[in-house]
């Protein structure tokens, strides 16, 4: 009797898909989190690792991570809708998916205004238009504040650190290019063709940012890994800043928070530009 009386609580505490409400699966982490967003988080079914936000995604089932999918998973799931990542899904697993006749709608998430039309693209194809709607305006509301708060603000040259065993860092059509220059920051590596190329040491020496961002989160204290090349610009400032990684390389609502944080930093970094003496 216990147990039933728990099951029933459970069923009604749990938010409930409407019976002609899609099913969907999310192919990226960054899905999950515009889905959920979009108020379309009960029409998910399943979705990949390292989808950790918000907290109930973590129950979602599991068909593979970003870049290697289980198709029979995900056929298991019944999905009517499977949402793929347009800069990051493999076009051989889209092309298999599709294969087995599955609808897949791939998502850009390649500049700040991709995030309210994913919002708002969920919304409609989840039926939830106003949360979506709402969400994606607010997101607009508070990115058009930053940039007319930051307009005019002294350039810097910035080095994106993604990860640092390759160096890996982003090129001008990154996302995150757009975040920097938001901030009045502009990337040395903007001109390289990859969207997230390796680069060596003595590329980033050459190009002498004067501030470094690691995005790395394995990187305990970015400082102190790059002190020894006292001769780049970024170290003699002391203008080197560890970026939380979820809110500044996911194209998410969050974004914002990465944006005020890459903001936070580079103002941190004119700050001691200025402080240093003449010639240092």
């Amino acid at each position: 009797m216990k147990a039933g009386w728990c099951l029933a609580l459970l069923l009604v505490s749990a938010p409930l898909r409407a019976a002609d409400a899609p099913r969907i699966v999310s192919l990226a982490p960054s899905l999950t989190e515009i889905a959920f967003a979009a108020g379309a988080g009960a029409t998910l079914v399943g979705t990949v690792e390292y989808s950790d936000f918000p907290a109930a995604a973590r129950a979602l089932p599991r068909v593979g991570d970003g870049w290697s999918v289980d198709v029979e998973r995900v056929l298991a799931l019944r999905p009517d809708i499977v949402l793929a990542w347009t800069s990051g899904t493999p076009e051989a697993t889209i092309a298999r998916l599709q294969s087995v006749r599955l609808r897949v709608v791939t998502v850009p998430t390649f500049r700040l205004a991709d995030v309210p039309a994913a919002l708002r693209l969920v919304g409609d194809l989840a039926g939830t238009q106003s949360v979506a709607d709402a969400a994606a305006l607010q997101f607009e509301d508070e990115i058009r504040s930053l940039r007319k708060h930051y307009d005019g603000a002294r350039p810097v040259t910035v080095f994106v650190q993604i990860d640092d065993e390759p160096l890996f860092t982003v090129n001008g059509r990154h996302i995150i290019s757009e975040m920097l220059a938001l901030c009045g920051g502009s990337n040395v590596f903007a001109d390289l063709p990859q969207v997230a190329p390796t680069v060596d040491i003595e590329a980033v020496l050459a190009r002498d940012p004067q501030v470094i961002l690691s995005t790395d989160d394995t990187i305990a204290d970015p400082q102190s890994a790059w002190r020894r090349w006292s001769q780049l610009a970024a170290v003699r400032a002391g203008a080197i800043y560890s970026m939380p990684s979820d809110t500044v390389t996911r194209a998410t609502p969050r974004m914002v928070d990465g944006v005020r944080s890459v903001c936070g930093a580079l103002d941190d970094a004119r700050r001691r530009i200025r402080s240093l003496p003449a010639g240092g």
